[in-house]
């Protein structure tokens, strides 16, 4: 089976295999007619024609037609000089079965009528009343002829096969390379805004610290600092548990989004504005929607949380911000806005944070704009696709 899938015109070492073959054919031929009717036995001139007709066999995959047209001219003299007529037959049949199975449909019927043509023209000069042997070399003709036609067009079948599993493969590849490449997109994404964040608060608790310790000293408020160092300790754990789930995806064989575990959605929001408030901004919020789709509710709470960071670390002390989601036209409008130092709006000083909430907003079908406000401060506006329109609903 490997022999006939495999394409004669690509098969390794075909002209040492053919060479073979026809050594092998000339053995048989010489022993069909050495064993068949004495007076049918060729002469010296017949051995001649004979064995040459094997000659070409050697190049019947490169040039098959010119070898065709070889053959014939040896094997045409040969049944004229009345020799065996059974002993060419082989070589006769194999040349038939290579045009067949290396040409098109079109050069094969040619082909096969111009030789049935002359074996016709020759039969009939050569044995008039030889009818069954007319037949019979008909027969043989056209059975090699469209086993040729059948084994070519299986090879092609086989070739298309192969060639759409190799196409698929190479679909699966890039499909696997491109969920790599947004993995680790989004395992960016995740550390920078874990890790912006709960530095930056880490930063702001640790100043209110270092000021209150050295503000007065003899008037130590302890109360105060112990909280600051609290609020430390608790940002912590938070930052450890998220940056847990982080390096248990990047560990996991299986599934990603098996092993991402719960996605932070619009009910840690609140969570968002009181850290925040925490941190010194004095944040107002207006959340006037309860639900959304996974991965939109986590869009939202990103954008949020770098918002909320931004603020925080640029806006300088104590900004006033607000905070606004609600849902409307089938989308999830996300709003903060600050009165504090634009600071944001500078690329090299905002670094991947806007970069990391356009890409949150795009990957779910939304979009995002910031920049600074007429009124001072900065504002970062997106409205996320819920896929439900209430609007048109009622």
């Amino acid at each position: 089976m490997a022999a006939i899938n495999r394409d004669p015109l690509t098969a390794p070492h075909r002209t040492r295999n053919d060479a073979l073959l026809a050594l092998a054919w000339a053995g048989l031929a010489t022993v069909t007619a050495l064993l068949g009717d004495q007076a049918l036995r060729p002469d010296a001139l017949g051995w001649t024609l004979l064995l040459a007709a094997h000659v070409p066999l050697v190049w019947r995959r490169r040039s098959p037609v010119p070898v065709l047209l070889a053959v014939m001219v040896c094997i045409a003299p040969y049944h004229a000089l009345e020799n065996n007529h059974a002993a060419p037959i082989f070589t006769t049949m194999v040349v038939l079965y290579t045009v067949a199975a290396t040409g098109t449909v079109r050069r094969t019927l040619l082909t096969g009528t111009t030789v049935l043509g002359a074996t016709l023209l020759l039969n009939a000069l050569t044995n008039p009343d030889g009818t069954a042997e007319l037949l019979r070399i008909s027969g043989w003709v056209f059975a090699f002829l469209f086993c040729g036609i059948d084994v070519r067009y299986y090879r092609q079948f086989v070739a298309a096969i192969v060639e759409r599993a190799e196409r698929a493969e190479r679909t699966r590849e890039e499909e696997a390379r491109r969920r790599v490449a947004e993995e680790r997109l989004r395992i960016a994404r995740d550390l920078h805004d874990l890790l912006a964040h709960s530095i930056t608060l880490i930063g702001v608790q640790t100043s209110v610290a270092a000021h209150v310790l050295a503000a007065d000293p003899e008037r130590l408020d302890r109360e105060t600092v112990a909280k600051s160092l609290d609020d430390i300790a608790e940002t912590c754990r938070t930052a450890r548990g998220e940056l847990r789930t982080t390096l248990d995806v990047l560990r996991e064989q299986g599934p990603a989004d098996q092993a991402r575990g719960p996605l932070p959605g619009l009910d840690g929001v609140p969570d968002l504005v009181e850290t925040a408030r925490l941190a010194g901004a004095r944040v107002e919020s207006a959340i006037r929607v309860r639900e959304a789709p996974p991965a939109v509710g986590a869009a939202a709470y990103r954008i949020v949380q770098e918002a909320l960071t931004n603020v925080v670390r640029h806006a300088g002390p104590k900004p006033a911000v607000r905070v606004e989601l609600f849902e409307e036209q089938g989308a999830l409008w996300v709003r903060v806005a600050d009165d504090g130092h634009c600071v944001a709006a500078d690329p090299q000083s905002a670094g991947y944070g806007l970069v990391g909430m356009r890409e949150r907003a795009r990957s779910v079908g939304g979009t995002l704009d910031a920049g600074p406000r007429g009124e001072g401060g900065f504002e970062v506006r997106a409205v996320l696709p819920t896929g439900t329109d209430r609007g048109a609903e009622r």
